[in-house]
């Protein structure tokens, strides 16, 4: 089943990720949520107002969680093991979730069922008037059986979030590798490239959607001519398509934009693909988008296949939204493309990650302020980027109100640049996965390992939330 604990090679994967973004470092500002500021500036160190809200006990658990996990070998030594024969026996399997779910799983998960994480939700919007992006934490799916039931847990999140106020919820999130199985996405990933490769190549269960390569896209992935999907392999596609249509008809009716999750590369043009097709199926309102994709700015392609896609929806008239991101795959896709004698299709440095981010930020600002249909979702614990994009809508007099712009950190982290940016008078939002602890163990992997380190992205918030401490035990 997909809630199982990691495969060996999954906890590789994830064990190898190294953070993407560098550190910010504390300045001497001030955070209230009293009023807000007419300027831009985004203030981030006044602990005391920052962390107003939030009991001494949560402190405390996030303060050691988020030091913890800057300690390298404690973070390698948890993802051991968790994918050691300690998880095999249930005595030592059970003791390791309920430290687990005590400390990392509450501090950066949701909620174990729907109903929880909308309580969550609400909880966090009236305390800190953060939105919040509800996801299902289930990765991957190897058949159709596992398909199904992902898909009927999806469609709980959005029967969760219509039990919102609008103003809570900012979307809800979705994995296609839950949805369709893996097997089937990179087989359909590799009949994309080959066409891509050979015009001629005719693929007769395509429907119409964006570009999902450009020029500089890798396609070594594929490196012969794919045999045509069997019967079965089409009819599994159907299915696929089927549950995509029955989370996005069910997100339409409820007026709850739907977010899609990017992959590696070897599964990404599938899930483009699928993206866009239910892009131009089901946006139609050019102030509010249904669907969104995911463009992962660390991938050298990335600025290009946006543009494509863009071009491509004003050409048609399409509404599309975006969720702007750098990227969690990082060693990975190093490790393939190495292997089979090409280079990492990912920047070769962080500042060129960075460049591509702030130029596609500033893309889809510049587009989602003209009344193109465009809306996106800014997506960064980076707090140059964050500065960048609040200067940015300042100077095309962008309406904050109207979500059409809005931006996003990971729940649990990022906390000071999320009320920074609150208070600057921008939509918020937390990406808060829920679900049974195992189910979210590869999602608490990668959390722990973006966070490794004394100058990951972590750091800033550990240092605020120290301070904080400290002063509260003074004034005690």
């Amino acid at each position: 089943m997909a809630n199982r604990f990691l495969r060996p090679h999954l906890i590789h994967r994830f064990s190898t990720l190294s953070p993407v973004g560098p550190p910010a470092t504390v300045v001497p500002e001030i955070l209230s949520f009293d009023k807000p500021k007419p300027d831009v500036d985004l203030d981030l160190s006044d602990q005391a107002r920052l962390f107003a809200s939030v009991p001494l006990s949560d402190l405390v658990r996030s303060t050691a969680v988020l030091h913890a996990t800057a300690i390298g070998p404690m973070v390698d030594l948890g993802s051991w093991v968790m994918s050691s024969r300690l998880m095999d026996a249930t005595i030592t399997r059970d003791l390791v979730l309920r430290f687990v779910k005590g400390t990392f799983y509450d501090h950066f998960c949701a909620g174990e069922d729907a109903a929880a994480a909308a309580r969550r939700v609400k909880s966090v919007y009236e305390s800190r008037g953060l939105k919040g992006m509800l996801v299902y934490g289930v990765e991957h799916a190897e058949d159709g059986e596992e398909c199904n039931n992902n898909i009927k847990k999806f469609i709980e999140t959005v029967e969760a979030a219509k039990t919102l106020p609008t103003s809570h919820l900012s979307s809800v999130v979705i994995k296609i590798t839950a949805i369709c199985p893996m097997s089937l996405l990179k087989r359909v990933s590799d009949l994309l490239r080959w066409q891509y490769k050979n015009p001629s190549f005719k693929l007769p269960w395509k429907v119409h959607s964006f570009p999902v390569f450009s020029g500089s896209s890798p396609l070594y992935h594929t490196t012969s001519e794919p045999e045509p999907l069997s019967v079965e392999e089409e009819q599994e596609l159907e299915k696929a398509h089927e549950r995509i249509k029955s989370i996005c008809i069910r997100c339409q009716e409820s007026n709850v934009p739907l977010l899609i999750d990017a992959e590696d590369t070897i599964l990404q043009p599938a899930i483009d693909y699928m993206a866009y097709w239910s892009a131009i199926m089901f946006n139609s309102d050019k102030s509010r988008p249904i669907v969104y994709n995911t463009i992962q700015a660390y991938l050298k392609d990335a600025g290009e296949r946006l543009h494509l896609a863009v071009r491509e929806s004003e050409k048609m008239n399409v509404p599309i939204g975006f969720k702007l991101v750098r990227g969690a795959y990082m060693s990975s896709e190093a490790k393939l493309a190495d292997s089979l004698g090409y280079k990492s299709p990912v920047h070769d440095t962080i500042q060129e990650t960075h460049a591509c981010y702030n130029e596609c930020m500033s893309f889809l600002m510049e587009k989602a302020s003209n009344g193109s249909g465009i809306a996106v979702i800014l997506a960064t614990h980076n707090t140059d980027s964050g500065k960048l994009g609040a200067r940015k809508a300042s100077e095309l007099g962008i309406n904050k109100e109207n979500g059409k712009i809005e931006f996003a950190q990971l729940y649990g982290m990022s906390d000071a640049l999320s009320l920074g940016l609150k208070r600057a008078g921008f939509n918020v939002s937390k990406y808060m996965p829920y679900g049974p602890v195992e189910t979210a163990v590869p999602y608490l992997i990668r959390r722990a390992y973006e966070n490794r380190g004394m100058m990951s992205t972590g750091a800033l918030d550990r240092q605020l939330m120290r301070m904080e401490l400290k002063r509260r035990i003074m004034a005690g």
